[in-house]
């Protein structure tokens, strides 16, 4: 099974799926851990060139084409290897991800966004995504301060999205709930302005239960 995290920076999902990962492992699955932009070593290093402060000047077609190229090599490296040996995947961001911040967040639209999906990642899908819904304000609040100590220890610089204003991030954060409210079978939207032990017991009960019926579809 193919699992994917949305939300905005600072919302939580890179502890939440690790959290999932921990119980699922339990649980007795195969489980792999990925993150877009990134997860092969490609992909990497599109992320360095997309998320760094200094490459302000990007189109906003070609930060959506560079996304989508980082994503098409993690299908096929990654993904569809794993989902094909029978483990379960779980990507810290997706195809929602470039919806919402390249469709919403910069004004391409989605049937833009939608369309190279299919051209270019073959139209390949997860089966659970769990949105994680937070305030605007307070998120990339955190995502600011979290880059900005990250950089300031000689990490990588990933602040080049935590420099837009506001209303780049009220277009974001409309945007995911526009596909929440357009594909609710898929996205399970979660409150994550709560504490993280209850937005974990949701999460995985959620998954489970779609495990579940997963196997029991199988079998039948």
């Amino acid at each position: 099974m193919f699992i994917t995290f949305e939300g905005l920076d600072g919302c939580g999902k890179s502890t939440q799926t690790e959290r999932l990962a921990a119980v699922l492992r339990a649980d007795g699955h195969q489980v792999v851990v990925t993150r877009e932009p990134g997860g092969t070593q490609i992909g990497e290093q599109i992320r360095g060139l997309l998320l760094n402060s200094r490459t302000q000047g990007l189109a906003p077609m070609a930060e959506l084409a560079l996304m989508l190229a980082s994503r098409a090599q993690l299908i096929r490296e990654v993904i569809v290897p794993a989902v094909k040996g029978g483990k379960i995947v779980l990507c810290d961001r997706y195809t929602d991800s470039s919806e919402a911040y390249q469709g919403g967040g910069r004004q391409l639209g989605s049937e833009a966004v939608l369309d190279l999906h299919q051209i270019i990642c073959g139209g390949l899908n997860p089966e659970i995504t769990i949105l994680m819904d937070s305030e605007v304000k307070a998120s990339v609040a955190r995502a600011r301060k979290r880059n900005q100590l990250a950089n300031g220890g000689g990490s990588e610089d990933e602040n080049r999205f935590e420099s837009e204003n506001a209303a780049f991030f009220e277009r974001v954060h409309q945007a995911y709930l526009g596909i929440a409210r357009r594909e609710p079978n898929r996205v399970f939207m979660v409150d994550a302005r709560r504490d993280g032990d209850t937005v974990h017991r949701e999460i995985v009960e959620h998954v489970r239960n779609k495990l579940a019926q997963s196997a029991m579809t199988k079998s039948g």
